[in-house]
């Protein structure tokens, strides 16, 4: 007999599902689908189940830009942004192609594609700073609200005032120097489009793995499957590259059916402004709120926006996740900086998404990967807000620079 011995795998250990969290996520999911569809029609229940989803990917994959760029930032770890850059990389492949095209099947297809100006330029850099001091981005935010979080429903919540209040200031910002929409699918053909965000894309995580390398030596590598069997899938957590492989077929998946690639922060100017009517505000005067798309949206039920369901799928879908892993645990102790923190963050997120036409997912994975070059102005200015935020961390007792 061989005296040679294999380790186990280093599996989690086996934890039970929260099942009544769990039937409740998945009994408002089963409902919220037929109301959806019947309310309105099937497209939109088709999208609160692709949110669903949505949600379940991020959480399994705990796939938050936040994280992956202070991890970049602080430790000089850049497995998080790699994946990221991976799934618009991937999505791209497929979004650019079908933006160009313009129609497919009957259903009309337009990317995320906006002006390149001061507002970006500023708005970016502003949610970048406010999403290292909220703690999550706009996906982030969601998926972690799902998963119980309360210090993440006090960012949401003032996510939500802060993207009202940049509705009611966008008119200025627009009035500011700037470029028009520019698609490099239109400017530069499909194919070439294609290999400039490609190889953009790749540089990025070159330079993130050449300085992982310089100051670790070699590359972190991704844990694996840390559950028995298939049973990961379902329970996770999922490697970055599989959640992020996922994350970029459903934005096309996306874009197909909603016949606009993912986005997130529009629906929190659409419930702030709804809230804010249910109070006595007159949005509906502001110069927002009265162009033709907007002010449909803003007399119509929140169900008919796609926006809207996407992101109410994406939050149960999130919490169903957490139940299914045993990890659906709401904490209400929130210490008074992070409060502070949650706040502002919040608000410099609402408003700076609005200001630069979305937030991580609607400008950056959905612009990038839709040929829009303001997407890549949008990275380069909230990546650098994100610097500034890490640093004013431990103003509010959060970490900052330090690798501890």
């Amino acid at each position: 007999m061989s005296d040679l011995s294999v380790s186990a795998p280093n599996y989690l250990p086996p934890a039970a599902a929260d099942r009544r969290p769990l039937a409740v996520a998945l009994f408002m999911l089963v409902v919220g689908f037929v109301a959806i569809t019947a309310l309105v029609d099937l497209r939109q229940g088709a999208l609160f189940v692709i949110g669903g989803a949505l949600g379940v990917a991020l959480y399994h994959g705990s796939f938050g830009f936040t994280g992956g760029w202070r991890r970049m930032v602080v430790e000089q770890r850049g497995r998080g942004m790699r994946a990221q850059m991976l799934a618009i990389g991937v999505a791209a492949l497929a979004m650019i192609p079908l933006v160009a095209a313009g129609n497919i099947g009957g259903q009309g297809i337009v990317g995320a594609i906006a002006p390149v100006g001061v507002s970006v330029f500023l708005g970016s850099a502003m949610f970048g700073l406010g999403m290292q001091l909220g703690g999550g981005c706009g996906s982030g935010t969601l998926f972690t609200v799902g998963g119980g979080s309360a210090r993440m429903l006090v960012t949401l919540a003032f996510f939500i005032i802060g993207a009202l209040v940049g509705t009611a200031h966008l008119p200025f910002w627009l009035s500011l120097p700037s470029l028009p929409p520019i698609s490099l699918g239109a400017e530069l053909g499909v194919g070439t489009a294609i290999a400039v965000t490609v190889a953009g894309l790749a540089a990025v995580a070159y330079v993130t793995a050449v300085i992982e390398r310089h100051v670790h030596g070699a590359l972190e590598t991704d844990p694996g499957p840390r559950r028995p069997g298939w049973s990961w899938i379902w329970r996770g957590p999922w490697p970055l590259v599989g959640a992020g492989l996922a994350l970029a077929a459903l934005n096309v998946t996306v874009l197909l059916v909603a016949g606009h690639p993912w986005s997130i922060t529009y629906g929190f100017g659409l419930w702030g402004a709804k809230i804010a009517q249910a109070v006595g505000i007159d949005v509906a005067s502001w110069a927002f709120w009265q162009a033709p798309a907007q002010a449909q949206a803003l007399s119509s039920s929140v169900l008919a926006d796609t926006v809207s369901v996407l992101d109410f799928g994406l939050v149960l879908g999130a919490a169903a996740a957490a139940a299914i892993a045993g990890k659906f645990a709401p904490k209400a102790k929130l210490p008074l900086g992070s409060l502070l923190a949650a706040i502002i963050g919040g608000l410099l997120m609402g408003y700076g998404a609005r200001l630069s036409f979305g937030c991580n997912i609607g400008a950056l994975f959905s612009g990038v990967a839709t040929g829009s070059l303001h997407g890549w102005l949008w990275f380069v200015m909230a990546f650098i807000g994100s610097i500034g935020g890490i640093a004013l961390r431990p103003l509010f007792g959060l970490d900052g620079f330090s690798k501890k």
